[in-house]
């Protein structure tokens, strides 16, 4: 039933009230008349008709009119009471009821058309908005200059009632709240009252209001839910484009603070050079998708919502758009792709106003290479395709990051063009599980993809089940990880918690609003790729009489898996030389390693891996040295010399023992003192310590005297030790025959020597050497008993006089020595003509190479200087078949 009607009627005071609750959902009009006035009118049929159906549901707005084009206000008195009933559009008649002296009654049942010519008349709207908080009713005149005069005032009167009783209250009694309606900028009034939230499905009673110097206008009884008449706000957001397919796409932003689905309408005109044409279309979702968009050609979109399951009311029509198609259309007019994959792109060309056949339409890409025709198709009379396969990266040319792919006719291109993006996505994904087993750190390189203004990274993961399939593949349902560039270009995320044995699918997206790219999947297992903590208590020590570098580690507690471990070790210094051993072994503890030098410091770290290769090296340990210690006693004592001071006069001999002070490799590695130990075959023997000195004085008395230095440290004495005899006899053997010395220069000096044949056993010799007529330093040098040249390096002084003695020592004792107080001088002449012998000969053969490399070039230009004129003989057509060997074919 389109409109319910309680049928009661009341006269109350001066006021005639219908207390019929008509229903707002449904369209209705209100017409009221001054007492005695005669209804002998048809119903016009210019009466608008302002409902429109959809979907089965009336169009759910209020309507009233309240005509006033025939009436003298002037001469009517104040509080004059208008006679009012409501009537809908599909009845001719409503029903009038006037003032009675016994009450309200009934006066008569009138045809409509008599208020057209004789009532007052406005135009009521009512609905809540899109908000859900405001309920809205707009009042505005139908004939504006019949109140020009007048002061009006509208006031709405409203009761939202818990529960409805059977019949309306009273508007007197009724307790309905008044709200006054504010003048328009259009000229009318709008009423404005809230609703509470939990109220909307409740019913609203109320009526209207409008008087002016004592006339009263008053509707009768009206109802509505809130929730029913809902006008939604214009859809927002109005957009167009052609899609991928050539198709003009238009759509529009939702509402979201309605509690319901809307649908649309959506109007829309094509302006072409060939036609004209206007469609409406009704979509549910916030988009419509048209075919046959022309190139050069205009559009126009307007869109309008209202509820979609339930009644409800129009929305105001959007701002119009206008959208202009080029006379070149791409469709796609970009795209993104990754490398390897195979594109296509489709054109309309309109030429003037002739749309181009796609059988002349030919491709170019960067206008500098045309596309093979065997890569174009037909799609119809006017699209033509084009595809492009197995795509290589799109090598930046300055700003440009994109290939221009253009659509031509045979003679000329359009200045628009394709554009096409192919990014090398192929990112390599690490991921490391830390040594307590606790979070999962996954890293990538940002510059393996090529920069896009506009895009984003972002890694993606799903994790399922245990382990990773054979082959990863991408799945729909994913997550997104946030990863934060690092100061060396690489994205970092950190997965925490984590499970060990699942496995973790990742892929990273590239999102652009032209699209998203994935890089090839990669599936991780947490557990297989563990960088353990690095071996802990790492200590490095050369061991005590075997003489080896000891390194010991404590091994991690995570993983639990079997580990192999890696040692570096080195001499500690600004730059170590590292050495690397491997330790197979899950089991050890320690290594032992032979170095060359064992009174060194060393240092060593240790680091760990799972022993069946998964996984990382873990960080090298904190670096452990070792201390300089001894750890043997000494490999032998030191080399030993003598000078023997004569007193004549006391006839006393003293001795004064010289030596060197022992190096560590022989030490292994101090000297803590020096003992000397005597023997004679008189006293016996005895030992003397005399601490770190390097020097030391005793008086020889016996005919025979052996002297032997022994280097102690902290483990004990030397082993090995020289021994020097001193004998009155053997100090006059005298096997050296002859001695030379050859200056080479002032750091050099050549020592040559000859010996006679001797039955004593010769152990070596000392050689001494000083400047003559000094009481300076005596220098000296313990020399193989093999040798018969040797080469003193020393500073030596030109002009100063050297002398050198050559001592033989036997192990019965020293002998005589051979000493020479200057340089070999005729030697010295042949000395430097031999030696110069072999410096000459190569500067000299170098000369003549170099030579005979000049001359030989010197030739070839001559030969091209003054021959580059001559011809050859065989290229004259004279000369063709003559042998230029025989002189008589010449003649």
């Amino acid at each position: 039933m389109a409109c319910q009607k309680l049928c009661v009627a009341l006269l109350y005071c001066e006021f005639i009230y219908l207390v019929t609750a008509f229903n707002l959902a449904y369209p209705i009009k209100l017409f009221c008349l001054p007492p005695n006035t005669t209804y002998d009118f048809l119903m016009p049929a210019g009466i608008s008709k302002n409902t429109s159906n959809l979907n089965g549901y009336q169009e759910t707005f209020f309507e009233a009119r309240l005509n006033s084009s025939g009436t003298n206000y002037s001469n009517l008195l104040p509080k004059t009471t208008f006679h009012c009933c409501f009537w809908r559009e599909e009845d001719k008649n409503c029903s009038v009821y006037a003032d009675g002296i016994g009450g309200k009654a009934l006066v008569s049942t009138v045809n409509s058309s008599a208020f057209e010519q004789t009532g007052a008349n406005w135009n009521i709207q009512c609905w809540m908005k899109e908000d859900l908080k405001l309920f809205i009713c707009y009042i505005e005149p139908l004939f504006k200059d019949s109140f020009k005069n007048y002061d009006l005032k509208a006031h709405l009167l409203y009761v939202l009632p818990h529960v409805l009783e059977e019949s309306p209250p009273d508007p007197e009694t009724g307790g309905f709240q008044p709200v006054a309606c504010s003048c328009s900028a259009h000229g009318g009034w709008e009423c404005r009252m809230s609703v509470p939230a939990a109220r909307l499905n409740a019913t609203l009673l109320m009526y209207l209001k409008i008087s002016s110097a004592g006339i009263v206008f008053q509707s009768p009884l009206m109802s509505a839910q809130p929730m029913n008449i809902v006008k939604p706000d214009p859809p927002s957001g109005l957009h167009m484009e052609i899609t991928d397919s050539g198709n003009l796409k238009i759509f529009w932003s939702s509402s979201t603070l309605l509690p319901f689905q809307l649908q649309y309408q959506v109007k829309y005109s094509e302006n072409s050079t060939t036609s004209v044409r206007e469609a409406y279309e009704i979509v549910s979702a916030p988009s419509l998708l048209t075919d046959g968009v022309l190139p050069g050609s205009s559009y126009e979109v307007q869109v309008r919502s209202k509820r979609l399951d339930g009644p409800g009311i129009w929305s105001d029509w959007s701002t119009p758009l206008i959208f202009t198609t080029q006379d070149v259309l791409y469709f796609p007019p970009k795209i993104l792709t990754s490398v390897g994959s195979n594109v296509s792109f489709h054109c309309l060309y309109k030429n003037g106003n002739k749309v181009l056949s796609s059988k002349e339409v030919v491709w170019w890409m960067n206008l500098a290479e045309k596309i093979p025709e065997s890569q174009y198709d037909v799609v119809d009379d006017h699209v033509s395709k084009v595809t492009l396969p197995n795509l290589n990266a799109t090598r930046p040319r300055g700003k440009f990051t994109y290939d221009a792919v253009y659509c031509c006719s045979e003679q000329e291109c359009h200045h628009r063009y394709a554009e096409l993006y192919v990014l090398d996505v192929n990112i390599n994904i690490l991921c490391e599980t830390d040594g307590y087993l606790t979070k999962m750190t996954c890293r990538w390189s940002a510059n393996a993809i090529q920069s896009l203004v506009g895009s984003t990274l972002q890694l993606r993961y799903r994790r399922k089940g245990l382990y990773c399939p054979d082959v990863p593949t991408i799945h729909p349902t994913s997550e997104a990880k946030d990863c934060h560039m690092q100061g060396d270009g690489f994205y970092e995320c950190v997965f925490q918690p984590i499970f060990l044995l699942s496995g973790y699918t990742m892929w990273i997206r590239v999102n652009h609003s032209l699209g998203s790219l994935d890089s090839p999947p990669t599936c991780v297992v947490p557990e297989s790729v563990v960088k353990p903590l690095p071996p802990s208590d790492v200590k490095a020590e050369i061991t005590v009489k075997t003489g080896l570098l000891k390194i010991s580690w404590k091994k991690p507690i995570f993983p639990e898996n079997t580990l192999q471990f890696q040692i570096r070790y080195g001499l500690n210094g600004k730059e170590i030389q590292w050495k690397m051993h491997e330790v197979y072994d899950a089991n050890s503890k320690s290594a032992s390693l032979p170095v060359p030098d064992l009174c060194a410091v060393y240092t060593a770290q240790v680091r760990c891996k799972r022993l069946d290769g998964l996984g990382y090296w873990s960080d090298w340990s904190a670096p452990a040295y070792t201390v300089v210690t001894d750890i043997k006693v000494p490999i032998r004592g030191p080399e030993i010399w003598r000078i023997i001071n004569e007193d004549i006069t006391k006839k006393e001999r003293n001795v004064t023992l010289l030596w060197k002070p022992l190096m560590k490799h022989d030490s292994l590695c101090s000297v803590r003192r020096y003992v000397v130990k005597h023997n004679t075959s008189l006293n016996g023997t005895w030992s003397e310590d005399v601490g770190n000195h390097t020097k030391f004085t005793f008086q020889w008395t016996e005919q025979t005297h052996t002297i032997t230095v022994l280097a102690l440290n902290s483990i004990g004495a030397s082993f090995a030790n020289f021994n020097l005899t001193f004998s009155q006899p053997i100090s006059k053997v005298n096997i050296v025959q002859s001695l030379n010395a050859y200056p080479l220069n002032s750091s050099c000096v050549i020592i040559s020597w000859m010996l006679s044949v001797s039955d004593y056993n010769l152990m070596y010799f000392i050689l001494e050497w000083k400047i003559l007529n000094e009481d300076g330093e005596i220098k000296w040098h313990r020399i193989p008993s093999s040798v018969k040249r040797y080469y003193i390096h020393d500073h030596f002084i030109p002009i100063e006089k050297y002398q050198f003695s050559l001592y033989p020592v036997f192990m019965e004792g020293v002998g005589k020595p051979k000493i020479i107080n200057s340089f070999t001088q005729g030697d010295i002449e042949k000395l430097r003509n031999y030696t110069g012998v072999y410096v000459i000969v190569p500067i000299i053969i170098s000369s003549l190479t170099l030579l005979l490399g000049t001359l030989l070039i010197l030739h070839q230009r001559m030969k091209k200087l003054f021959w580059a004129d001559v011809p050859n003989p065989k290229n004259c057509s004279w000369a063709q078949g003559l042998n230029f060997q025989k002189s008589t074919d010449i003649l």
